[in-house]
């Protein structure tokens, strides 16, 4: 049997995947959660091959928790979901640890062959994301300045860019104010702006965060 969880803050998100889940007799759900905490509080007790997480939640994003999977469950398979397409995260995502990368919207067969492939052992591409990938490899591709950011600096400047101080993201990244002070400089440097209202201007600008 292939357990599996899914991680969203929206219940109608998660309706609708255990929905189109259902017909496989093989895949059992471990477990729901809405929020980054309450995966990681479940995972103790109720671990799982695959975890599929959503990368907009609330609290501790889905960056935050790949990280913390990665470091405590290194045998759980992460599948990052996300209502921006592939573009956006995509690569990100998958050079900081997730093991595939699928889009809100995908279809059902999408979704089983995802879940399949990284519960293999295997990183699920998807046609878009393998375009990318390429684009990359053979330099043409996009080259934002946010695609090369570190899995901590992705942490840092998407809580940045929605708005939370340096000290309250120290506390959530249990870093001092100092270390977080000196990854804002950094990310300001690496972005190419001078302000958070202007990294959070380029978040929106490039689909990164929704206004």
């Amino acid at each position: 049997m292939l357990d599996i969880a899914i991680v969203d803050d929206h219940q109608i998100v998660r309706a609708g995947f255990r929905e189109m889940l259902a017909d496989e007799i093989d895949i059992r759900i471990a477990f729901e959660a809405a929020s980054g905490e309450a995966a990681l509080e479940h995972l103790r007790e109720s671990p799982c091959r695959v975890l599929l997480l959503d990368l907009s939640l609330p609290g501790q994003s889905g960056v935050d928790v790949l990280r913390r999977v990665r470091q405590r469950y290194p045998d759980t398979r992460v599948l990052m979901l996300s209502g921006f397409p592939e573009d956006r995260y995509a690569l990100a995502m998958i050079r900081n640890g997730a093991d595939g990368y699928l889009c809100k919207d995908c279809e059902r067969g999408d979704l089983v062959a995802a879940i399949r492939a990284v519960a293999q052992g295997r990183r699920y591409l998807s046609p878009r994301t393998a375009e990318l990938l390429a684009d990359e490899l053979t330099g043409g591709g996009s080259g934002l300045p946010h695609e090369s950011l570190s899995e901590r600096e992705l942490q840092v400047f998407l809580r940045l860019a929605q708005g939370e101080s340096v000290s309250d993201i120290a506390d959530a990244l249990k870093l001092s104010v100092k270390t977080i002070s000196t990854y804002r400089s950094r990310l300001l440097e690496k972005i190419g702006v001078a302000s958070n209202a202007e990294l959070a201007t380029y978040a929106v600008r490039n689909g990164l965060i929704v206004e």
